[in-house]
């Protein structure tokens, strides 16, 4: 199965933003992502604003040839968003503003029935939906039955085991939510802090995933190689997988 590379610009917006400047431009990153071969390019409109911005998203559904997967928290004004620039994807996600990034998987066991409302209420609109959850059975099925088609695991405790053993732990608990998820008929993604150096091992031990959600890594590989480079290659890290 040939995984599917989604690509996160936000971090293009972060530098941006940093000056109040209107470059770098994260629409013109997509478009260079696009020209690399990516599948889809990932936008998470934060509450706060920290990086990306209404007319980012806006722009970027009108120009992109590929997926435009919107990432944001499930509240009433992102939902009013998401339903009037119709992206082709919605990813909810946890937000909290103290956070540096999103920290975890969103608790759909615990809010079901407001997760199973907004699912219902993008796909009226015709836009799907994928729940980012830690890869735990009862977050899996919870998805299931709000009516997610898609589920992105949560990466980052593997990203960041500074053990052997514990990032061998992650790793068993990834390929096992996989499993689970796409068992269920789930389609199965993964994303946060995966990087050149882990990704292969990842996809070795969980053939079930899909699709993957990059964004920091690239961004980062891009200011030393430039961006199509960089996206070239993760998906070369990403053929050479390996069970190490």
């Amino acid at each position: 199965m040939s995984v599917r590379l989604h690509v996160n610009v936000d971090h293009v917006a972060t530098l941006r933003q940093a000056r109040g400047t209107t470059y770098p431009d994260p629409v013109q990153a997509a478009a260079l992502c696009e020209d690399a071969g990516v599948h889809g390019i990932t936008v998470h409109l934060r509450e706060d604003r920290r990086h990306i911005q209404d007319h980012d998203v806006e722009r970027l559904r009108k120009v992109a040839r590929v997926v435009v997967n919107l990432e944001m928290a499930a509240t009433e004004e992102m939902l009013s968003i998401a339903m009037a620039i119709k992206p082709t994807l919605v990813t909810l996600v946890p937000e909290n503003r103290a956070e540096r990034t999103t920290e975890g998987g969103l608790d759909v066991s615990g809010s079901l029935a407001r997760v199973q409302s907004l699912c219902r209420r993008l796909a009226t609109a015709g836009v799907g939906v994928s729940l980012f959850i830690d890869p735990a059975e009862e977050q899996i099925r919870a998805s299931k039955e709000a009516g997610a088609s898609i589920i992105e695991l949560h990466t980052g405790d593997y990203a960041n085991a500074t053990t052997v053993d514990a990032r061998l732990s992650e790793l068993a608990r990834l390929a096992h939510g996989a499993a689970f998820g796409a068992s269920l008929g789930l389609r199965v993604a993964a994303g946060h802090g995966l990087t050149r150096s882990n990704v292969g091992a990842l996809l070795a031990a969980a053939p079930q995933i899909e699709e993957l959600n990059v964004g920091h890594a690239i961004v980062a590989d891009a200011v030393m190689m430039g961006m199509k480079e960089a996206v070239r290659a993760f998906f070369d890290a990403m053929k050479a997988r390996s069970t190490g």
